[in-house]
């Protein structure tokens, strides 16, 4: 069964999602105020190292997004999640599909989107609603929702250890980001790398990072250039990642701020939502 939807929803919503879970091992978030740049005596090594490990220990976060993603072309993007339990919400624009804008929301296991007006393709409804796992169920295989899903279900501060897997992580210099103090560090490192940095980690730890690696394999890219800039707090205050993928260049920056402040994430009114699970299921009871 094929599941239609608008093209330019549908456009704008691969784009938010793929940006947003692919967008370069975001991680940390850095302080509003200004703060003595990271670093001290650390090596490059170390600093990066130790920014990874307080940002995977954040709560909550919001960040602001912005870059290319192959395929789906300019995007940006604001967004705010909390890691336990896992919620999110993010407002963005693909910036080469007509400027067409979407909202999503991950919450209670449920994937929602909207931003667009209600129509005949969306049984008149605001939103839509992707539950990969019951869709499933449905004998569906994997929808088009199930990738949006897998890769929305995924914190992007998790893949801060992504840089600590670089054995060319040098410093750059001090640069204020964002009105924040900060030093900067650059590195890269290929797919086999991380892989190989997975020795030694918990089974949960492992698991979730090669999800994230499986993103990158997904989209071509076999050597990641990455960079981070740690604010006094020893958390990265921005990141960016580059590679080469096989629909293009992959180019995406994340600036964090708001860290550990109360994130409330609300599913959209039911009468608002359009149950694609739901939907197969009423299709197959009549079938």
């Amino acid at each position: 069964m094929i599941i239609s939807v608008r093209k330019g929803r549908k456009g704008a919503a691969g784009a938010a999602v793929a940006a947003l879970l692919l967008a370069g091992g975001a991680v940390g978030c850095g302080t509003e105020k200004k703060s003595d740049s990271a670093g001290g005596d650390l090596s490059p090594a170390a600093a990066v190292q130790k920014a990874a490990k307080n940002s995977e220990e954040l709560k909550s976060f919001s960040f602001r997004m912005k870059g290319q993603v192959p395929g789906d072309g300019r995007v940006k993007a604001e967004a705010s999640m909390t890691a336990e339990p896992l919620a999110m919400r993010m407002k963005m624009t693909a910036l080469d599909q007509g400027a067409q804008k979407a909202e999503i929301r991950l919450v209670d296991g449920g994937l929602y989107l909207g931003g667009g007006k209600p129509s005949a393709e969306t049984d008149g409804k605001s939103w839509m609603k992707f539950d990969a796992k019951a869709m499933e169920k449905q004998g569906a295989g994997k929808p088009g929702g199930s990738s949006m899903s897998s890769q929305a279900e995924k914190n992007p501060a998790q893949e801060a250890a992504f840089l600590t897997g670089s054995k060319d992580v040098k410093k750059v210099g001090e640069e204020t980001v964002d009105g924040v103090e900060t030093t900067h560090y650059k590195g890269t490192v290929t797919l086999d790398d991380l892989r190989a940095d997975l020795k030694g980690e918990d089974a949960k730890t492992r698991a979730s990072r090669t999800k994230n690696i499986e993103k990158f394999e997904d989209m071509g890219i076999e050597k990641l250039s990455m960079d981070m800039w740690i604010d006094g707090d020893d958390r990265a205050k921005q990141f960016r990642t580059q590679g080469d993928a096989d629909k293009g260049k992959f180019d995406m920056t994340i600036t964090f701020f708001d860290v550990n402040k109360p994130v409330t994430v609300t599913a959209p009114p039911k009468s608002q939502v359009m149950d694609l699970a739901q939907m197969m299921k009423d299709s197959g009871a009549k079938g």
